[in-house]
């Protein structure tokens, strides 16, 4: 759990704040309220209310639905849990089904660390509680799957095992078995979303060197050039400027050579 000072800090904190709506759930550090904001940085909830409230969120170029998504997933990636009780619920009133909450934090702990989706899983439990989500709103543990582009996978296997088969052989195994031959092909998230989740949690932890294929297949899936636009500069607020300037080019290059 970060520490409150640090928390105060955080621009999803404020925004949550500004808006005067907080969760109360027994267990979880509390976000800060607006006074408490105010009291320490006043400039800091100005901004909050103007820019991250006030317009952020109301850009038209990517829906509500789809920056709750970003937002938690962003959350997760970089284990701000404070805060992520307020952004789980608002995703609920945005739209976004507990299921696919469910395979958010399934698919993070993959691609951030299992530790983050552990931490995801304490703040969600309570969340799930306090809305009455039981367990018939959630995905199976196993059952049918999308299916499978066999060709583009079988490239994609080969390029990784000819790469690092005789370094990583376990890494190449699970990469191939268990991310795109299971975890990729669960129904409970559309494809377009768990590419969304993931170009989301790569730019929010810097992983600029991963961007490249995620977000091509983002676009294969479906997320067009100007959301992926907003998704970088969304991610300014959610995960520091840098990261997102350390993205942008990445993104530039991605969408300036996809075909027209």
């Amino acid at each position: 759990m970060k520490l409150l000072a640090a928390a105060v800090l955080s621009f999803s904190i404020v925004a949550a704040a500004a808006n005067g709506q907080q969760t109360i759930i027994e267990g979880v550090k509390v976000m800060p309220t607006t006074e408490d904001i105010r009291a320490v940085a006043p400039a800091l909830e100005k901004y909050a209310k103007d820019v991250v409230r006030g317009d952020l969120w109301k850009r038209p170029g990517l829906p509500a639905r789809d920056r709750s998504i970003v937002t938690v997933a962003a959350l997760i990636a970089r284990d701000q849990t404070v805060e992520l009780p307020y952004y789980l619920n608002l995703a609920l009133d945005n739209g976004v089904k507990p299921a696919e909450l469910s395979e958010i934090i399934t698919h993070l702990a993959f691609y951030t660390g299992w530790a983050n989706a552990m931490d995801a899983v304490a703040a969600a439990k309570d969340v799930f509680k306090s809305r009455n989500i039981g367990a018939d709103q959630l995905p199976p543990a196993s059952g049918p799957q999308l299916p499978l582009d066999e060709v583009a996978e079988a490239q994609r296997a080969t390029r990784v095992g000819e790469q690092f088969g005789k370094i990583t052989p376990s890494l190449v195994q699970y990469t191939t078995d268990v991310l795109f031959r299971d975890l990729w092909l669960r129904p409970g998230l559309a494809p377009r979303d768990r590419s969304l989740v993931t170009v989301s949690a790569l730019v929010a932890t810097g992983q600029v060197a991963q961007i490249t294929y995620h977000l091509n297949r983002a676009m294969d899936n479906g997320l067009t050039k100007e959301e992926a636009g907003e998704v970088v500069g969304h991610l300014a607020f959610y995960a520091g400027w840098p990261n997102a300037f350390s993205a942008a080019p990445v993104a530039k290059e991605v969408i300036e050579k996809r075909p027209r």
